[in-house]
This record gives structure tokens, sequence and C-alpha cells, in this order.
């Protein structure tokens, strides 16, 4: 184990109630593997990432076990349950990575969401090595579309220049020590529901700092996004 350790952060504690399924999303199979196995296998494979820890849906720990055996993800090293909200659900997860690795120095934890299986070894290490650089990472990919400004949901009067726009992604990478920093000052306060890491950073104050991700590096969140996949599937076995 090297001395400056590099994390994955699993997000799995979602209910996927968009897709209207019994099944959480995250543990839907496609072609015969649960989706988060794929998300798993990805970090397993990358040769920079050491630790893999995974923030679970309540009641779905032994199930994750069992994929995580099936499919033999040797780096798993912890599960936890998921928080009522997802600021909630990341800080128990780092809480978890700091309580099994309290002695060590620089860690960086890789925040992924267990419904982006198709991330890559570039971004994976794109996302380390801005990290190692700059002190955090978020991963984004340029705004394509016109963008409008409306205040009501009916009527735009304003455009935002796309250019100046990115679409955030996972991985979102940071310092250990920072993070969990972070995280304190905004339950002082009171910032409990911030919608990203990348958010609750700028609520914070904090610069950050980008790398460039994929547009197959979708996150499963409806039924047409599991069509997709299933697509890009067949593209990536070619």
């Amino acid at each position: 184990m090297p001395s400056n350790p590099n994390v994955a952060l699993i997000i799995a504690g979602g209910v996927g109630a968009r897709m209207g399924r019994n099944v959480p999303k995250q543990f839907i199979s496609i072609n015969d593997k649960p989706i988060i196995a794929y998300t798993l296998e990805a970090f397993e494979k990358h040769p920079l990432i050491d630790k893999i820890f995974v923030v679970c849906l309540k009641g779905w720990e032994p199930i994750l076990e069992c994929y995580a055996k099936d499919y033999k993800i040797s780096k798993l090293c912890g599960i936890c349950e998921s928080g009522p909200n997802g600021q909630d659900s990341i800080r128990n997860g780092l809480n978890l990575i700091k309580e099994k690795m309290p002695d060590d120095d620089g860690v960086i934890v890789l925040i992924h969401d267990a419904i982006r299986p198709l991330v890559s070894k570039d971004i994976i290490t794109n996302n380390i090595n801005t990290c190692r650089q700059m002190g955090n990472c978020v991963t984004v990919v340029p705004c394509m579309s016109a963008m409008l400004m409306t205040k009501d949901g009916i009527a735009s009067e304003e455009q935002v220049p796309r250019d100046s726009l990115k679409i955030t992604q996972t991985p979102q990478t940071f310092f250990l020590d920072e993070i969990l920093e972070v995280h304190k000052e905004a339950l002082d306060k009171g910032i409990c529901n911030s919608v990203a890491s990348c958010t609750l950073y700028v609520e914070m104050g904090r610069k950050l700092f980008l790398t460039y991700g994929s547009e197959s590096n979708i996150k499963l969140t409806t039924h047409e996004d599991i069509e997709l996949f299933a697509a890009l599937l067949k593209i990536v076995e070619l």
C-alpha cells in the first residue's frame, strides 16, 4: 500500500424512484450483470486505485457483498449505510474511510455515483493526477446546448453563454481530510442538503479544479438511460 493511497467511494444509496421498479437502479441487471458491478469493476481494474468503499441503501448490504464476491472485487474494504440525502450519505462514507484508515496521510477520495458504470480508466487517472497537482478535481463536460434563464419555468428573456457553463459528472475527487473539514463547516453553517460534493465546495467558498470527462460517462436515472447504456455496452464489447 503506498503512503498516499487513492480510494474510491461509490455512492449506491438511491432508491431509483424514477425507474418505477422495486429494485434500486444500481442493482438492476443489464446483460445478466448488476449495474453496480460494472462500476465496481472499473475501479477494481484501475492500477492506481488502492481501496474501494461503498455507501449502500439500507437492507441491500448483503446483496452488495455477494456481488463483490461473485465479480471478484478484492479492493472492497468497507460498506456503510446511506443517509437521508446525498450530503449525509457522502459524509457517512468519508467517516468510514477515516475510521478504517486513521494513520494514512494524503488519502485521495474519488467520490463516484454507482449508476455511472461507464467511467473510463482515463477519467479515473485524470482525476487522481489533477487532485494531486491542484488539490481537488471535478469531472465535467462542455455544455453543448443553448441555455436559457427562466424565473417562472414558463417564459425566458435571457440566455446564459454556454461557453461559461460546464456539466458536472463524477468522479469528484478530494483529499480526505480537507473534504471532511468542508462537511463539518457546512453542518456548522446549517447547510444540510447540498446537491453534490462540488456544490458543497462552492457554497463553502472553495475553488474547484476541472478535468474533462466523457459523454459516455452517463448517469442512469431513467428507462431511456438504461437503454442507452445497453447500446453503449455493445459498442464497448466490439
